[in-house]
């Protein structure tokens, strides 16, 4: 379930102190605050992507152990095998 960010409506119109909800996808917004019924507002925010940067996972040693066959491209489709079982190269003329 994806997290929305709210805030408080203050009785100037700012936006007071943000809180995040988990909520589905097709449920509506929210008008009140869950716990003081406050009058609250959806704010647009960037999203929040995690990525992995841990190289090591790639690593052939890591690869071959979990079973994968990794190919790296050396030209105009032509592949060689740098982890793995399988051929030691692939090209689109094979």
């Amino acid at each position: 379930m994806p997290t929305y960010v709210y805030a408080v409506i203050k009785s100037d119109g700012s936006d007071g102190e943000p809180f995040e909800v988990f909520q589905k996808i097709s449920d509506p917004p929210l008008t009140q605050h869950p716990e003081t019924g406050e009058p609250v507002r959806r704010l647009v925010v960037a999203p929040q992507v995690q990525t992995q940067t841990d190289k090591g996972r790639f690593s052939k040693s890591n690869l071959e152990r979990l079973g994968f066959t990794r190919y790296e491209r050396k030209g105009d489709g032509h592949f060689e095998k740098t982890a793995g079982k399988g051929p030691d190269a692939i090209s689109s003329g094979d």
